[in-house]
């Protein structure tokens, strides 16, 4: 089995790590309560989807 011939440096390691970190969901505001939502998803707060009611809230 091959076998690294020299060990691996911390700034190399880290240089391919960088892209690694997670991002933050974007979140848009719901046009019709400004309140925010993920992008192309029912709101949770208003349940409006396109314009329309789709969910049923109280």
């Amino acid at each position: 089995m091959p076998v690294p011939k020299q060990r691996t440096s911390k700034r190399r390691r880290d240089i391919r790590r960088a892209h690694d970190a997670l991002e933050l969901p974007s979140l848009n505001p719901c046009p019709q309560c400004r309140q925010p939502r993920l992008p192309h998803r029912v709101c949770p707060n208003c349940g409006s989807y396109k314009g329309r009611e789709v969910i049923v809230t109280e």
